[in-house]
């Protein structure tokens, strides 16, 4: 069954000594708004981090595939839609409907988030019922650069370049500590339309407290998530603007320079406080 209330959510996550999403344009420094110096994540990169989450906990068993993954090759993903026979069978107005059909079963990611699948043989184009905006750090970072050395070289001309010594130098950038802040929308009448249902809803939550849990790596430091506030509204449209909800909920730090979430108070809003229509669910 498909969802059938709408969901707003606010998602706290940090990061320490450790880069949670580098700028390719910037050699790769931690993203960072120029003129308040607050750092940022993109909605991509956390939505690469719900998918990889999904795709280790089902295993891509069925109805649970990942559409956008590792060196997948997404026209031929689209034109085995084409192939089901149910599909073929279309007239060929209707073709186009029923692969679309077709790929928001079988994956996760589709009827999620949604997706462009006309650059095949067209499966149309799918406008997922969960949207995510850039996550931005609480207070200002400041990234550090640090030199690194390698005790070895990858290729014997390299070697002689090196006059017999094999370190190589290079450069790694962090954050010392940032919470970053994310807000999130679920729309029912979006979700009937790609079949995002209360299990698949149930897996997102899931996707979001442990989705750092299996992605570590050296660059990346130490990431945690801390909090996640949930808004469930008793409707399909909503019983309150999504800022007004957002607006309820804070984060102030204690003292200066914060090196850990124990030095930030997080104010979650009571259900006394809530307007009419409206729950308050910390997840996390």
């Amino acid at each position: 069954m498909t969802i059938q209330n709408r969901y707003d959510f606010v998602l706290f996550f940090d990061v320490k000594d450790g880069n949670p999403n580098g700028d390719p344009d910037a050699g790769n420094l931690p993203r960072i708004d120029p003129e308040t110096g607050h750092g940022l994540v993109t909605d991509v990169c956390l939505k690469r981090k719900v998918r990889n989450y999904v795709q280790l906990d089902k295993e891509l068993s069925q109805g649970y595939d990942i559409f956008v993954k590792e060196k997948a090759i997404l026209n031929n993903l689209i034109d085995e839609a084409h192939e089901q026979e149910n599909v073929k069978a279309k007239e060929k107005g209707e073709k186009t409907e029923a692969a679309r059909q077709f790929m928001c079963g079988k994956y996760f990611d589709v009827r999620t988030f949604g997706a462009v699948m006309s650059t095949g043989k067209n499966a149309g184009q799918v406008r997922g019922p969960v949207q995510l905006t850039f996550a931005r750090s609480v207070d200002q970072i400041v990234p550090l650069e640090h030199s690194i050395t390698r005790m070895a070289v990858a290729t014997p001309a390299e070697a002689e370049k090196q006059d017999g010594d094999n370190r190589t130098m290079g450069r790694k950038f962090t954050v010392p500590y940032a919470l970053y802040r994310c807000h999130g929308f679920i729309s029912a009448p979006l979700a009937a339309q790609t079949g995002f249902s209360e299990e698949d809803l149930e897996l997102f939550w899931q996707s979001l407290v442990n989705m750092f849990e299996h992605d570590r790596s050296a660059a990346r430091g130490q990431m945690s998530a801390r909090k996640l506030i949930v808004f469930k509204h008793d409707s399909k449209m909503g019983n309150a603007p999504a800022h007004h909800l957002f607006d309820l909920v804070s984060a102030e730090a204690s003292e200066t320079p914060v090196r850990s979430f124990d030095q930030y108070d997080i104010c979650v809003p009571t259900q006394e406080n809530m307007p009419t229509g409206v729950t308050v669910v910390e997840k996390l």
